[in-house]
């Protein structure tokens, strides 16, 4: 599968030098993910006390800072941290059907796997126990499977839930184990975390990599339930990354992994599949939907994944209008089409995702198998020329002429017979690329004409697969004071500083005229 991508799985590689691979594991519900996110200083997982919210490996690289004991100027130290689904997770009694009566208890193999494969390619493994409640029958089950495995000596158990040294009693009970000694922390109130990441720092001498570098794009992958996403970055990836199961919403945390295609890195996003928010089951399942809207945020282009032995649905609808709102560059990915009738042609198929995601009629649509491995390298290619065009930015000279021009064909009509002028233009940002234009009355180029401007500038741009955001203001009458005191017209600038993308406005803008209009 790799051969045919050219594409070769980073995973913990910056730079071609490995970066030290540290796995935590553990029984349900003893705060794995909540350790994770205390060494990333972010939420990366999704905690909740429902057992089983983490499925698939959970990834972040960290920055573990030196003990304050160590000469002034040592290096902090850089790991991938891995966070794991609970052993035994859907073995344990409760409840384990889903809303759409499917049993859970099926995936309890595919946590597992995921479980061995982080914990056999890691160097340091945490092994997490809960002080509060004791040590459990489970506890003891996945301390058999450690130390069978002989990874012994990469091991740090830690006992969580230590909020006060009231606790630490409790917690050193898990060296009954036979894994060493415990370390006392409260992932929660950070009771203990100094002592546990000094600890940490001094077991990563010798194994750390270089910092890590920013990857050449990140690209989220979304999609409604069972579309393909964990399959497509299981096929980029050319083993089993996440899990993949006919259960729907098996993804609940947004999962990053890190590849590189024909010498370009790029970060994959897998997040959880979307459903109708009024079917949400449990707090889980928003939050994994508030991570989707977060990842497309974070994202430089977005994989909207489509199945195409199925109709288009309010939820894909949804998600197009999401990503336009964000303007964010997306490839439309019709997955499985291997499964489609050879009486629908690709170009029957085109037309009607057209007429269905009406707003995304100029984002370019790949047809690809995530299972046979078809068409994904065109996908991602594809991303990498969208993030191209986002990163764009256009002379203020060119598009004045250009805008000129649109208007001399067809310009906007007033029901008062006013004459639409143009009194400047100039790229403010990118990504999105974003225009704005002074025009003598904003109203009369919003709305219909706004569309056909933009489809206009699509033609003319090199930005004819990606959203543009066009801002139109009025030009800002001076003031007695600012004429006395010479000072210009600083319209751009203020539409500069208030768009959110934070690019920076060209040197044309700098050059406003200084004539204003007639009182």
């Amino acid at each position: 599968m790799q051969a045919i991508y050219r594409a070769c799985l980073v995973v913990g590689t910056i730079g071609g030098m490995s970066l030290p691979r540290v796995a935590i594991v553990g029984r349900p519900n003893v705060g794995k993910s909540s350790l994770l996110n205390r060494l990333a200083r972010r939420r990366v997982s999704i905690v909740d006390p429902t057992p089983g919210v983490t499925r698939d490996r959970v990834s972040a690289v960290i920055e573990i800072e030196p003990p304050s004991r160590t000469a002034k100027g040592t290096e902090s130290r850089i790991a991938e941290i891995h966070d794991t689904g609970g052993w035994g997770v859907y073995v344990v009694d409760g409840n384990h059907i889903d809303d759409a009566g499917k049993d859970l208890r099926d995936l309890t193999e595919d946590i597992e796997f995921q479980i061995k494969e982080a914990m056999h390619k890691s160097d340091i493994i945490i092994y997490v126990v809960d002080a509060q409640s004791g040590i459990t029958h489970l506890d003891e089950t996945v301390a058999e499977m450690l130390r069978k495995s002989g990874v012994g000596d990469r091991i740090l158990v830690v006992a969580n839930k230590v909020d006060s040294r009231s606790w630490e009693a409790h917690g050193h009970e898990a060296a009954a184990l036979g894994l060493g000694e415990a370390i006392c922390i409260s992932s929660t109130s950070g009771h203990g975390i100094r002592y546990f990441t000094d600890i940490l720092w001094g077991r990563l001498e010798g194994l750390t990599g270089e910092r890590a570098d920013d990857p050449d794009m990140k690209l989220a992958i979304i999609g409604k339930r069972n579309a393909g996403k964990s399959s497509l970055t299981n096929a980029l990836a050319g083993e089993n990354r996440v899990i993949v199961s006919e259960i729907a919403g098996t993804t609940r945390d947004s999962v990053d992994v890190q590849f590189e295609i024909d010498g370009k890195s790029f970060t994959a996003i897998d997040t959880a599949g979307v459903r109708k928010q009024k079917s949400f089951a449990d707090d889980i399942e928003y939050y994994a939907y508030r991570r989707m809207i977060q990842s497309i945020r974070r994202a430089d282009v977005t994989l909207l994944l489509v199945d195409a032995t199925d109709r288009i649905s309010q939820v894909d609808k949804k998600l197009a209008m999401e990503l336009q709102r964000q303007f964010k560059p997306t490839v439309i990915v019709v997955n499985k089409w291997d499964l489609v009738d050879d009486s629908v042609s690709p170009e029957d198929y085109l037309d009607y995702l057209t007429k269905e995601l009406r707003g995304l009629d100029f984002a370019p649509i790949v047809f690809i198998s995530a299972v046979e491995g078809k068409g994904i390298n065109d996908a991602v290619t594809m991303a990498f020329n969208l993030k191209s065009q986002s990163e764009h930015r256009e002379t203020t000279g060119k598009l004045n002429a250009i805008i000129k021009k649109i208007l001399q064909d067809r310009g906007p009509s007033s029901r008062l017979g006013t004459i639409a002028k143009l009194l400047y233009v100039s790229q403010i940002a990118v990504k999105p690329p974003t225009i704005a234009m002074v025009v003598n009355e904003p109203s009369m180029f919003e709305g219909q004409y706004e569309r056909y401007l933009m489809n206009r500038l699509r033609e003319e741009l090199p930005f004819s697969e990606i959203p543009i955001r066009l801002l139109f203001t009025k030009r800002k009458r001076k003031s007695l004071h600012e004429l006395k005191h010479g000072q210009k017209d600083d319209t751009i600038s203020e539409l500069s500083r208030s768009n959110p993308s934070s690019g920076q406005a060209d040197d044309g803008a700098k050059n406003l005229p200084d004539d204003i209009e007639n009182q």
